[in-house]
Parts: structure tokens; sequence; C-alpha cells
């Protein structure tokens, strides 16, 4: 059924393409105008578009010019044109910074970036928002607060500063679930910094609790115990029915399946771990060991083994460790 959807819209958007007509030169502005009205009444973006567009070029300075800039906004957004939508918002914007409706196009640039993150796709099939780039809710957040700021007292502002919340929320989930991607690959720092950027940047969203939780567990995977027990604490204060508190006790996402031992635990994973492409490991400390490798095989063989007579075999830890581990 989806695709059967799909389907009917491309076909229909194709066969208004095909239906566009060669526009009079004799029209006046008048009515060019009433006929660009006709097709949006019609749902006829695209002809609409054709005309708007013919009637600013024609009469750059009539009486319907500013106002068909507008109409020429809205039929690019009735016509899935988003990129168009903000290119024209924009031009009318820098055009005409004190007209009586510019709040408009603040509102619909807004609008545009808002249903290009919803995508047409989401409209029809069940995808979860909050894991995908949010950079086109980003900027529908910034657009709507430019609206808010400058016009607080505009028609569309009440609008705006509600879709401005459900941006919020689904900015604050998409760093939730970041950070239980670093959870899951054991980044427990990269994870802490994730929660800790919750906490502070998304007050009063439902994601605060969930940056608490992600905080608790890095903390504890990490060997925080004092850190983690005042981020618990916060967590059992602010949200006692949060998911991760199971009968008072905090329940971690990730079960800490890697045998590590304490020295590995205690430098981060950078000693004393038998993997070695672990997830604290930076690409600075592996180029160092690499190097370290490659500069060992150039040696000369005569060299090397002049050394190895001279000086007992040391593990490659207890080198990296100045003879302090590994011996």
């Amino acid at each position: 059924m989806h695709l059967r959807h799909l389907l009917f819209i491309a076909l229909f958007t194709l066969l208004g393409a095909c239906a566009s007509k060669e526009i009079d030169t004799d029209l006046s502005e008048t009515a060019l105008y009433e006929q660009a009205q006709t097709d949006l009444s019609k749902k006829s973006y695209s002809g609409a578009i054709t005309k708007l567009k013919a009637l600013e070029s024609r009469y750059p300075f009539g009486r319907y010019a500013e106002q068909a800039q507008l109409e020429l906004i809205y039929a690019y957004y009735k016509n899935l044109e988003p990129e168009a939508v903000r290119a024209s918002a924009d031009r009318f914007i820098r055009l005409h910074p004190q007209h009586a409706n510019v709040d408009y196009a603040y509102y619909m640039k807004g609008l545009a970036s808002f249903d290009q993150d919803r995508g047409l796709l989401a409209r029809f099939l069940p995808l979860d928002m909050t894991q995908r780039d949010p950079g086109a809710a980003r900027d529908s957040y910034n657009e709507f607060a430019q609206l808010t700021n400058r016009y607080p007292n505009s028609r569309y502002a009440a609008d705006a500063k509600q879709r401005m919340i459900y941006l919020r929320n689904l900015l604050a989930a998409y760093e939730v679930h970041v950070a239980h991607y670093h959870l899951k690959r054991q980044s427990y720092v990269a994870a802490l910094n994730r929660g800790r950027y919750i906490v502070e940047n998304f007050q009063e969203t439902p994601a605060v609790g969930d940056g608490l939780a992600v905080m608790t567990e890095a903390y504890q995977h990490l060997a925080l115990p004092e850190l983690a027990q005042t981020s618990l604490e916060t967590l059992q204060l602010n949200y006692p029915q949060h998911p991760s508190l199971a009968s008072g006790k905090f329940k971690p996402r990730e079960k800490d399946t890697d045998n590590r031992s304490w020295l590995s635990k205690a430098t981060l994973g950078f000693i004393g771990n038998k993997e070695d492409l672990r997830p604290q490991q930076t690409q600075a400390s592996k180029d160092v060991i690499r190097q370290y490798e490659n500069a060992a095989e150039e040696i000369p063989a005569s060299v090397r083994t002049a050394i190895d007579n001279e000086q007992p075999k040391r593990s490659w830890l207890n080198r990296l460790s100045f003879g302090l581990f590994g011996k």
C-alpha cells in the first residue's frame, strides 16, 4: 500500500509537469496573478510556480510583486521543494526586511527544514527519527528560534514554539542514542561526555534522565564509584521511575563483559589489554606503537643480534612502561 501511494505521487507530479503550458506574453499583471491564484486553489503548484516566477520577472515593481514572492514560497513548499523554499524565503528577507509579512518567510524556512527532516519516506514507513542525522532538525530549530526571537508576537510564533519543543526533544534523544552506541562499543569516556552534554544542554527534556543514567553507567565502567554514586543519587531523586532503576537499584544498560585486568582498567585500556584494537585506544597511541614496530623491523640483523646477546629479552609491555611492568 505504501509503494502504491509513492507511485501515485510520482505519477501525479509527472503529469502536472507535462501539463504546463507556455504563458501568454500579453497577459496583464492582474490576469497573471489571478491565474496563479487559480492554480494554487486547484493544487496545481507547478503551474502556479511558473506563473508567479513570470509575474515577478515581468513586473518586478508591480502591485503584486511582493505578494507574488510570498506566494512563491508557499507554492514551493506545497510542491515539496524545501531547498527552493529556503532560497526564496532568504531572498524575500534580504529584499524586504521591514515587510509586514516577513515573519511568514522565517516561519516557512523553519517549516521546510522541519518537513525535510521527517522526509517523504518517514510519512509512510515506521522510521526511528532519533537515529537519523539531526542536521535538518537542528536547522529547523534555529530557524524557528529566529522567528520567535525577532517576532515574539507573530501569528506563527505559537506554532513555532510547539515545533521547537518537539525538535529539542528529538535532538536530545539523538544524543542519547549516540551515548548508548558508545556504551555498547565500550567507549566509556565518549559516552560520559555525551551524557554530560545532555544534562547540561537539554534541561526540561525527557532525555535528562537518560543522560544521568549514561553518566552513572560510564562512571561505573571507568571505576569511579564516587562520581557514579553522585550521578545515581541525582537520577534517583529527580527520575525515580526511570527504567534503569529496578527496585531502587541501578541496572546498567550494557554488561561489563570485557575481562580486562586491573592494570588495563586503571590505564583506561592503554596497558595490560590483550586486544590490539581497544575502543579506549586512541589513534595517536596506535601510531606510536606502529612506529615503534616499524623502527624495530628496520634494525639490521647484525645489530639486532648483538643487542639481543648483550641485553636480556623484554616484553613490549616492559619496554613501553620503561621496565615498570611486564618483566
